[in-house]
């Protein structure tokens, strides 16, 4: 029996998903102010959601409380 439980980064929970195949997901950066001197493109790039690397995943799965 396990003493205590593992915290959940809650900053980290708000921060990246999910999905079912285990892939983790977040939101792009530079996308609240200053965007007037952006392209349209970049910045419907920047809508998009994005898959995290392979090397990233381990320590954010750790934080997630998945690993």
């Amino acid at each position: 029996m396990a003493k205590c439980k593992m915290k959940v980064n809650k900053t980290a929970a708000k921060r990246f998903r999910v999905t079912r195949n285990g892939k983790i997901l977040f939101n792009h950066a530079r996308r609240r102010h200053t965007t007037g001197k952006r392209r349209r493109s970049t910045l419907r790039a920047l809508r998009m959601k994005d898959s995290l690397k392979k090397c990233d995943e381990g320590r954010i799965k750790r934080l997630l409380g998945l690993k």
